[in-house]
């Protein structure tokens, strides 16, 4: 008789295979499936890590073309060689799907190679590239197959001239010119990354406003700041079309409301409008797994579905689509099917977005306190006061933090500037722990550093803060 396995997880990306350890150090027998030939999902593969190791070397570029000479640094000669730069991108995703691997086998975990999908009730289907399909039997299934790139209806991605995130961290060359439909946080990203390197980047968005969800005190900030890097950013405004012609593609728009249309010459369009639940091919329909009306799977607290023994964690079912939102829910469920208590804090779950400045946030924005009908009150310091910012030519920015207007609890922090994606953690830590902004303003930070804006904004809560 074939071997019965605890769990099996269909997907390897930051949810299945922080599922599947977890699951495995609590001594749980572990299976693993995944259709791609290295595992770690969209993130690993063609999402988080690439993009980051493209957005950190056009980074220095940009230091090398503009902060250099200013810190007396004085270079010839330098030059862009994109097929080295491709090159230490492939590297690191490599490094990090091989990482993977390692521990699959450290911690045993059975991994199975193809195509998963639900046979039946424990049964889960394995169809190889190559070879006859294979069923594993297990007590419990869990869904982690992320998502893909929304479509905007009418066009068709080619993945050379008009691209989805995955085309466009591999493209040959720098294009003269790059038309981005989307202002979140993937277009805004890969937009700043072949900035950087050279390309004229125009920025197409539906809303009055970039980066939707965020508190809008940081998009109006960060807009402005984009304008000066030199990219175009066309807010209420729609494309309607693109067409090829011999000299590149012509995108035509108009307002998001209607009226009259325009057009707009690209070598390259990224399509960047969002992201959506992957569930194709999962056999889902054969058992009666719900699904709601944006095709995520529905779940209860505990992450089971309508169906007794199926669970889902991820991109798959509501939520952020983040890769840390995923691994929480994962290292949760896991603990929950070992018969231990656990649960996700959806209230303290940081985003970032990875530009120069960075953006990272956490809790709640102005704009949904002012909904909830919460009195609050706002601390706020800027990086141009912040003697480390200064010396490292990196003062754009600022640090706010919203905290209860009668408790004093802090409630959200917002970031823009170098490195806000590291110093986030301490307002989530903070929030964690249900810490109020008088604890923050308290604690000494070491001098200089960046993280003391943190600190200054916190006093901004109180007294006032003490270097403005």
């Amino acid at each position: 008789m074939a071997d019965v396995f605890d769990i099996t997880i269909i997907g390897s990306g930051p949810g299945g295979y922080v599922c599947a350890i977890r699951a495995a150090q609590l001594g749980l027998k572990v299976a693993i499936v995944e259709q791609w030939p290295t595992f770690g999902g969209t993130c690993l593969n063609i999402g988080c890590i690439p993009s980051k190791a493209m957005l950190h070397a056009s980074e220095m570029v940009e230091q090398l073309a503009h902060n250099f000479d200013n810190l007396g640094i004085e270079v010839s000669g330098a030059k862009v060689n994109l097929d080295k730069m491709m090159a230490h991108k492939d590297s690191v995703v490599k490094a990090n799907t091989s990482g993977i691997e390692y521990l699959f086998k450290k911690n045993k975990i059975t991994a199975f190679k193809g195509l998963g999908s639900i046979e039946a009730l424990g049964k889960v289907k394995v169809t190889p590239e190559k070879g006859e399909p294979q069923i594993i039997e297990t007590k419990n299934i869990i869904i982690a197959t992320g998502s893909v790139s929304a479509d905007l209806a009418g066009l068709k991605i080619d993945e050379k001239q008009v691209v989805s995130s995955t085309g466009a961290l591999s493209l040959s060359k720098v294009p003269q010119s790059l038309l981005v439909i989307g202002a979140g946080v993937i277009g805004l990203e890969l937009g700043s990354v072949w900035a950087r390197l050279g390309a004229k980047v125009t920025v197409v968005e539906y809303l009055d406003h970039i980066l939707p969800g965020m508190d809008k005190d940081l998009s109006k900030n960060f807009m402005r700041n984009l304008k000066k890097q030199g990219f175009d950013i066309k807010l209420s405004t729609k494309v309607t079309g693109v067409n090829k012609s011999d000299n590149g593609l012509v995108v035509t728009t108009e307002g998001a409301q209607g009226g009259s249309s325009s057009t707009i010459k690209a070598d390259i369009v990224l399509v960047a409008i969002g992201r959506k639940a992957f569930t194709n091919g999962l056999g889902l329909e054969n058992i009666g797994v719900e699904l709601d009306a944006q095709g995520r799977i529905k779940t209860n607290d505990n992450y089971k579905s309508s169906v007794d023994g199926i669970y889902a964690i991820g991109d798959v079912i509501k939520g952020p689509m983040l890769a840390h939102k995923a691994s929480e829910e994962g290292v949760v469920l896991a603990e929950i099917l070992d018969g231990k208590k656990a649960h996700v804090n959806y209230g303290v779950i940081p985003g970032v977005v990875y530009t120069s400045p960075e953006i990272a946030s956490v809790g709640k924005t102005e704009e949904q306190l002012k909904d909830e009908g919460i009195e609050y009150k706002v601390g706020k310091f800027p990086f141009s006061a912040n003697g480390r910012a200064k010396a490292m030519l990196a003062s754009d920015g600022f640090v706010k933090i919203l905290a209860d207007a009668k408790t004093d609890r802090v409630l959200g922090g917002h970031i823009l500037g170098h490195g806000a994606g590291e110093i986030i953690h301490e307002i989530a830590i903070l929030m964690e722990f249900s810490g109020a902004a008088e604890d923050l303003a308290l604690t000494c930070h070491a001098h200089p550093t960046m993280s003391e804006a943190v600190r200054e904004a916190a006093l901004a809560l109180g007294d006032g803060a003490l270097h403005i």
